[in-house]
């Protein structure tokens, strides 16, 4: 199986200018929004449909169900991908990929990778009904797990159709429970896993439509961005153990508080980056203390740290100044700290080209854009291993995301989605040009 060799070039591809015209019905991509915004939607606020639960099951069935209306295919692969396909089109050769995720995180938002799955399904259907014929087949996907907020292996699908996870029935959640009792129960198989990796030259190019997840569009009144490179990130679990003692009768110099020694790791890891910038952003998302009552001195403590950057030394760099710091806090306290990297992504960049097919997608649609770096991590990223990426932004309003305020306007989300529609019929031209490119009829 070829690829096509996508060039890297910016300039932009032609649509298929008998298309040039298509649009979205964007009546019909708000209201599939507000319905799978009610799928997991949390008396607290937002939306909690975390990655391999029951409700991002509920999710995929949905989408199916929305497939089986639209007259296209949906199947579901061993771990928990969704893929949508028009029917009587799969060919064995390199696929335009195009799509993102379903799960959120505790309480997120209801558009951070929903929007983008649901653009991209309204974008196939747009094709066939208009039964345009596509020289490369566009394949719809719903990543599973990419947030990692219950099973803690984050860009899981990704990863696995990548082939890049070398113990996947390793991964658990926090309390240990392993990945496979959740696919069991979550339209998987976790005795197929071997079987979720696409052979290699199977995508000619993916490309992911996003909410921004920041202010930078909204504040600049740009209704368009262009992505033109995603953050590395690497998480690092830390255990911190002390000794469990009573709190009225352990003098405070005879105490190894294991939380007050994670509190001092906590304000280090902000500081490395608000303040030494060692690398762009360093956060600690979540913590536990045991036994967690009153009257006791904290005994364990579990907590996470994440290191972000665009440029992979300064990434390494910051890992390695947290693991520093854990050391230091160690060893004034008197505390056991163990920091384990659950996770590393790296820097990627977009393809030229892509960047290309999506500014000429909304100069046709009379739509001005911002080239821009992106802060937050994505399935394209993990994508980029194995094939070119593109991305869309739209903007995010006041730039919340993660959180039950994350929202962005109607018009918005249809222009971002129109934008997807001509860098697809874009993407199409670019990638069956004479000159090297795959060029048979669809």
């Amino acid at each position: 199986m070829s690829q096509p060799n996508l060039k890297a070039r910016e300039s932009g591809g032609l649509v298929l200018d008998s298309h040039a015209g298509l649009r979205i019905d964007g009546a019909r991509l708000i209201d599939s929004l507000d319905r799978l915004g009610e799928i997991g939607a949390d008396p607290a606020g937002g939306v909690t449909r975390l990655g391999l639960s029951a409700e991002e099951h509920a999710a995929r069935v949905f989408l199916g169900d929305l497939c089986a209306a639209a007259g296209l295919e949906a199947e579901t692969d061993p771990a928990g991908n969704l893929f949508a396909r028009r029917p009587g089109t799969r060919r064995a050769k390199p696929v335009l990929l195009v799509g993102s995720h379903v799960d959120t995180v505790v309480r997120g938002g209801r558009l951070d990778g929903a929007y983008g799955v649901l653009a991209a399904l309204e974008t196939l259907r747009v094709l066939h009904e208009h039964r345009v014929s596509l020289p490369v087949e566009m394949v719809v996907v719903a990543f599973a797990n990419e947030e990692g907020a219950l099973v803690q292996t984050p860009f899981w699908g990704s990863r696995m159709l990548c082939g890049s996870l070398a113990n996947p029935l390793g991964a658990t959640d926090r309390t240990g429970r392993p990945v496979g009792a959740y696919l069991a129960t979550a339209g998987g198989a976790p005795d197929r896993l071997a079987d979720v990796a696409w052979p290699p030259g199977s995508v000619a190019a993916f490309i992911e439509l996003h909410i921004e997840q920041g202010p930078s569009l909204e504040r600049q009144g740009v209704p368009v961005g262009v992505v033109e490179g995603i953050v590395g990130r690497t998480i690092l679990d830390i255990g911190v153990t002390g000794e469990a003692q009573h709190a009225g009768t352990t003098p405070m110099a005879d105490r190894r508080d294991a939380l007050t020694a994670a509190a001092e790791i906590v304000l280090a890891v902000r500081r490395i980056a608000a303040e030494d910038r060692v690398c762009a952003t360093a956060t600690t998302g979540f913590i536990e203390a045991a036994p967690n009552v009153t009257n006791t001195v904290p005994g364990v403590v579990r907590l996470s740290a994440e290191v972000r950057d665009t440029d992979p030394a300064r990434q390494a760099r910051g890992e390695d100044v947290v693991r520093e710091q854990c050391a230091r806090v160690a060893a004034a306290s008197g505390c056991r700290v163990e920091v384990t990297a659950t996770m590393r992504s790296r820097p990627v960049s977009t393809a030229p080209a892509l960047r290309g097919v999506i500014r000429e997608a909304a100069d046709r649609l009379g739509l001005p854009h911002l080239t821009m770096p992106s802060g937050a991590g994505h399935d394209a990223q993990i994508v980029a291993r194995i094939a070119p990426v593109g991305m869309i932004f739209v903007p995010s309003r006041r730039g919340i995301s993660h959180a039950p305020g994350e929202d962005t306007g109607p018009g918005d989300l249809v222009n971002g989605a129109n934008v997807l529609l001509q860098a697809v019929l874009g993407a199409q031209a670019e990638l069956s040009r004479p000159d090297g490119h795959d060029s048979s009829s669809g």
